[in-house]
């Protein structure tokens, strides 16, 4: 039975353009949500950006821009990637939006305070402004946060605070029963913060500090922290807590939650706790990837070495982009971004294998102008063929993104090998198309095998296959049947199109 799914990412922070973390986060969730259409699932996916902050504010200020001047500059910026980058969201959610966001955050608000989990307090501690939050001193690496490399600032005033710390017992039950960490070893991660001790948690600050934000009701001297305004899209983009709410996509769904590792504690631990208190469930899934690094080292403005993703589109274009971060980065390990690497992985296994072998399969058999033989068609690459099905299947369902699009590039090289093996430009005849004909067979199947990776690439091998469902894969109601992936089932498939080269040489 189709399950309804709803997929997010972390919410980007547009105080500078896009970069390469967030390609990578918005790739992993864009190819999830692909192969959930993909099996039948009715999908709702949201990206977004997290507009309100010091950050922003700060930013502003040095640019002689309002706060509003720079978000309206930068988000374009985003919105613009992605749709390079193919990333097939339906919902762009920000901050900023006063009709959209605002109503569900301020309700949120509310209900936290009808609850007892909101307290006012004055407090004295350090804050990183990297990080938008205040640290503690095992937080620190040499007096400094050790993912923004600041020292942070000594910061006394009052604000409101989420009770989190009494929540130890529920998270943990939580955690271990129904909300998901994926893959399980960040899951052991989050387990040790609550075993480390939990701390109630700023949820404001005051406007003399911090006016670029929403609002704290019934206080006006207070704007609204991070966290409370930025964790409550995931549900301000389908209006919940508000009377326009499309509930189905929350409480009839399944939900998960697409982030980066550095920011696990917080959908982990706070946010279902949040949601609690709001009595709204909490989600099923977190979806957690690791860091980016450049040549092995993290990349940095001070080093030299920050990858600048229009640079990495310019030279290898989108779905080389997409190929590289699902084959080359496990989910949830940290991943490294070679140029060396990307050449390499170019030219051998997009270029070399599936390019040249789709190319040559076709030349030969535009040569014999006859309709493919479908006769006696069960091969060793047919048995191959259910196998990877099997084991992609299985890969996708569990996140195990690299494993299922492995699933794909070793038919590739089997195929090589047998293309090598076979030499059917020696043959003539029956005989000869059979083999060609096979060949292109699983060609057909690598397609639909890399349609929610790098989906431009599998059309046009489809439509130079002169498959009859070339136009229609890119559709968000495209869905695999059965016989597509039998070995031999779409049976009106009679004639190959026109080759093509897919990856062209590398200037």
């Amino acid at each position: 039975m189709p399950q309804r799914q709803y997929i997010t990412t972390a919410i980007d922070y547009p105080n500078a353009p896009p970069h390469m973390g967030h390609v990578l986060e918005k790739v992993l969730a864009d190819v999830s949500a692909r192969w959930f259409r993909l099996r039948g699932d009715p999908v709702r996916f949201q990206i977004g950006t997290d507009e309100h902050g010091i950050k922003i504010q700060t930013t502003a200020k040095k640019e002689n821009l309002t706060p509003k001047e720079l978000v309206d500059r930068n988000v374009p910026l985003f919105r613009d990637l992605y749709a390079k980058l193919q990333i097939s969201s339906d919902t762009f959610i920000r901050t900023s939006d006063q009709q959209v966001h605002w109503p569900t955050v301020i309700e949120l608000w509310k209900r936290l305070m009808k609850a007892g989990a909101l307290e006012k307090r004055t407090y004295s501690g350090l804050y990183c402004s990297g990080c938008e939050r205040f640290v503690t001193a095992k937080d620190l690496v040499d007096g400094k946060c050790p993912d923004h490399n600041l020292v942070p600032q000594e910061v006394k005033e009052e604000n409101w605070f989420f009770l989190l710390a009494r929540e130890s017992d529920w998270l943990t039950k939580l955690l271990a029963k129904s909300y998901h960490i994926v893959p399980s070893f960040r899951a052991q991660e989050t387990l040790s913060l609550i075993e480390q001790g939990l701390e109630d948690v700023s949820f404001s600050r005051p406007k003399s500090s911090l006016s670029w934000g929403v609002p704290v009701p019934d206080d006006p001297n207070q704007v609204m922290y991070v966290w409370c305004d930025a964790l409550t899209n995931y549900i301000s983009g389908l209006g919940l807590l508000t009377d326009h709410a499309e509930g189905e996509w929350w409480d009839d769904a399944e939900v998960t939650h697409v982030i980066g590792k550095d920011i696990a504690r917080f959908h982990a631990l706070i946010w279902p706790a949040m949601l609690k208190h709001a009595k709204v469930r909490t989600p099923d899934r977190l979806l957690i990837h690791g860091f980016l690094t450049s040549e092995g080292q993290k990349m940095s403005k001070s080093l030299g070495n920050v990858v600048a993703p229009e640079e990495v589109l310019s030279k290898y274009h989108v779905d080389a982009l997409r190929f590289y971060l699902s084959h080359e980065i496990p989910v949830g390990n940290d991943g490294d971004f070679s140029w060396k690497r990307f050449d390499e992985l170019y030219n051998a296994k997009l270029r070399n294998q599936l390019g040249n072998l789709l190319n040559r399969v076709l030349v030969l058999l535009k040569r014999e102008s006859a309709e493919m033989n479908r006769g006696n068609m069960k091969t060793e690459l047919s048995k191959e063929v259910d196998v990877a099905w099997k084991g992609y299947a299985e890969a996708m369902n569990t996140f195990a993104l690299h494993t299922g699009i492995q699933q794909a590039m070793t038919l590739v090289e089997h195929a090589n090998v047998a293309m090598q093996t076979t030499a059917p430009w020696t043959m003539k005849g029956e005989e000869k198309m059979q083999v060609l004909s096979n060949f292109a067979e699983v060609l057909r199947h690598v397609s639909l095998l890399l349609l929610p990776f790098i989906p431009e690439t599998a059309q046009k091998m489809s439509v130079q296959l002169g498959l009859p469902y070339a136009d229609q894969m890119l559709a968000k109601d495209f869905v695999l049947t059965d016989a597509m992936k039998t070995w031999g089932g779409v049976t009106d498939w009679k004639t190959v199109g026109e080759p093509a080269i897919l990856f062209p040489p590398l200037t």
